[in-house]
């Protein structure tokens, strides 16, 4: 079971550039979408950690004015793309 880790998403949304901090085990650009969907008030966030709820994907957050989605690990520099390290050897 991979530890939490620290991301940070950067979004706009209508325009304007916004930014935001978030621990989870994992991270892809759907994640992103859907937790930057959340932070922009579109999204739900879950009560407790098992609860499944739909995710809010890219076509619908754009119909709400969340755009340019990007997300990095909390240290890195913007627009350092991201490695997968398990395949990095």
């Amino acid at each position: 079971m991979p530890s939490p880790q620290l991301y940070i998403i950067d979004y706009k949304l209508h325009g304007e550039l916004r930014s935001f901090i978030i621990r989870l085990e994992r991270m892809d650009n759907a994640e992103a979408w859907h937790w930057a969907s959340c932070d922009a008030g579109i999204g739900i966030i879950p009560k407790f950690g098992r609860e499944k709820i739909r995710k809010v994907s890219r076509p619908m957050a754009e119909r709400y004015g969340v755009t340019d989605v990007s997300w990095r690990i909390s240290g890195s520099k913007p627009n350092q793309s991201v490695e997968d390290p398990a395949t990095t050897a």
